[in-house]
């Protein structure tokens, strides 16, 4: 399936998604927001649910965190429906930091996503 904005653009599996580790993330105008860094799985079901994404220039680095749920891959970038400026302003990490689980609700909330942690508590997302 083609995505609007690029004819080019296709809806990514999301079993795949890991493959595109490295490459540009866009926004749906096109515009360059960073790398692909990893890929964060739902733990109750194994599927990708948020991306980091680096950010920032030299010591300035930062990952963010972006929903994949309904990203789309081009020929070398993976594009999510959310603006350049949205995602850079997008709850994060440092490039070499740990995703903590009581920050876990605020990267949902951030971004208008429900969030419910496990049956026992367990955490949402874990990194693959």
């Amino acid at each position: 399936m083609a995505c609007a904005a690029n004819p080019e653009a296709e809806m990514v599996n999301t079993a795949d998604l890991r493959e595109w580790v490295g490459h540009h993330v866009v926004d749906a105008k096109g515009k360059k927001i960073g790398s692909l860094e990893a890929v964060y799985v739902d733990t109750r079901s194994d599927d990708p649910a948020m991306a980091t994404v680096t950010t920032g220039h030299g010591g300035r680095r930062r990952l963010v965190f972006v929903p994949v749920h309904d990203a789309v891959v081009g020929p070398d970038y993976v594009e999510v429906p959310f603006s350049k400026p949205q995602v850079k302003s997008a709850p994060s990490i440092e490039t070499d930091g740990v995703l903590a689980a009581e920050d876990e609700p605020g990267i949902f909330g951030y971004y208008g996503l429900p969030y419910e942690p496990g049956m026992d508590g367990e955490r949402r997302l874990a990194r693959r």
